[in-house]
């Protein structure tokens, strides 16, 4: 509920691997695998824990979408 009352233009930035793809406990059976099935993610940042400079990438990188205008929902 809070993802859609946010203001456009919306971002996410998944940050590390369990938040990427759940793992190691993408087979528990609480874990949904990724924060994609929960609200659309824009950037995936993978690590564990992810590098600082990764992070900044994937900041840029959605900036640089921002940017291009290509953000469609």
């Amino acid at each position: 509920m809070i993802y859609e009352q946010m203001p456009e233009p919306r971002s996410v930035i998944a940050v590390g691997t369990c938040a990427c793809s759940g793992a190691p406990f993408k087979k528990c059976y609480n874990v949904l695998k990724g924060v994609d099935n929960v609200v659309p993610v824009d950037v995936y940042v993978p690590g564990c824990p992810p590098k600082p400079e990764a992070i900044i990438y994937g900041i840029t990188k959605l900036f640089e979408k921002l940017k291009k205008g290509s953000y469609q929902r």
